[in-house]
């Protein structure tokens, strides 16, 4: 159903080229993001309380041909399963085989490649929750990882120090790895509502075409300023009631990202304040185009959850204490809801105090699809 190699290729062909950088200043940015990755390790551990239960080595830095190639094994070890298992269970005894056969793998697969193209020259950097296996076994199941040419490039756009705004990256991406590698079932309960999302799709003929009518008026209604995403326009009303979890948990997963970086930046970080100032006004300062994609690919939806977790975890903790805010981490039961996000006191009184909670059982909003963690 995707052609992988051609989703690479394609990706690598269209992305853009990063910035100049002198090869004894790539070589000092490379070497010193490293460098802090490892020491962000420590100063997230000591905020958060929260200790991860497997070796965290330094981050891997990487180009932005390198991010599009590690993402799309990433895509490859965790959907080809799934894929499989759609076409044995659906499309050889339907009509979608002949339509899928059509449309071909290839397609499928530029299409990939051109999305991850754009993503690769914004993404600053990213936890990859999937990576191909290890016939060692000996790997972690997770990887850390920088994309140096961007966040040289966001540095001078921003004109701020560098070697506080690496380091202010590298909080945000720690805290990312801390979260998975510290809370055992979290993986597993990503992984399983993204099986449930993909198993939840309707691939037959009438279907298919319903959803390229409702990607059709998804753009016509982004073009007039509105707030239509394709993700929005392509699920089933199955995959929304999974993507409302997922989105839930990527937003509290971003925001408790967002709200630690800044929260022991001014111990280590002294311009944090500039910083968080400058960055916010590039995430809104984007041109007509580039808005417009953004919106379509769900990216400004990501802007929210950073602001809307940013904000659940602040109030929970100042409220409660870090040891109580703590219990969002302890099963899928006690992770909020999209409603409690909005409203933090009623995951407060349902997990905290023990009482149910008014609002957490009803929210009908829908979010970002399902992904890995990361920062853009």
């Amino acid at each position: 159903m995707i052609d992988w190699d051609v989703a690479v290729t394609t990706g690598v062909r269209l992305v853009r080229p990063g910035p100049q950088v002198e090869f004894t200043e790539a070589r000092h940015a490379v070497t010193q993001l490293r460098e802090l990755s490892v020491a962000a390790q420590a100063h997230v551990r000591d905020f958060t309380e929260m200790h991860s239960l497997e070796p965290a080595g330094a981050a891997v830095v990487v180009d932005r041909p390198g991010w599009i190639r590690a993402n799309v094994d990433g895509f490859r070890a965790v959907l080809e399963p799934l894929l499989d298992q759609l076409g044995t269970d659906r499309l050889n005894s339907s009509a979608a085989s002949t339509l899928t056969s059509a449309v071909g793998s290839r397609i499928t697969g530029v299409q990939l490649g051109a999305v991850l193209s754009y993503l690769a020259g914004r993404v600053l950097g990213q936890y990859e929750l999937f990576l191909p296996p290890d016939p060692d076994g000996r790997a972690p199941a997770g990887r850390l990882t920088l994309v140096a040419p961007n966040i040289v490039q966001a540095e001078r756009e921003l004109d701020v120090n560098p070697d506080d705004f690496r380091l202010w990256v590298c909080l945000h991406e720690e805290t990312h790895r801390t979260q998975f590698t510290s809370v055992p079932w979290l993986r597993d309960y990503v992984q399983e509502q993204m099986r449930e999302f993909l198993l939840a799709s309707e691939i037959d003929a009438g279907a298919f075409l319903d959803r390229l009518r409702a990607t059709g008026e998804a753009v016509a209604e982004v073009m007039r300023g509105g707030d239509a995403t394709l993700i929005d326009a392509l699920q089933t009303p199955g995959q929304s009631e999974v993507l409302e979890r997922v989105t839930a948990v990527m937003t509290l997963a971003e925001g408790h990202g967002d709200y630690v970086m800044d929260a022991v930046g001014p111990e280590v970080v002294p311009s944090v304040a500039e910083i968080r100032e400058r960055f916010q006004r590039r995430r809104e300062g984007t041109g007509r185009i580039d808005r417009v994609i953004r919106q379509l690919l769900g990216i400004e939806l990501k802007m929210r959850q950073y602001a809307e977790g940013s904000a659940f975890v602040r109030q929970v903790i100042d409220q409660v204490g870090m040891r109580e805010f703590n219990r969002v981490w302890e099963s899928p039961q006690t992770l909020p809801t999209m409603a409690e996000i909005r409203e933090p006191q009623s995951w407060i009184q349902r997990v905290v105090h023990g009482q149910d909670s008014v609002t957490g059982a009803d929210d009908s909003t829908t979010g970002e699809g399902p992904a890995a963690a990361s920062s853009a």
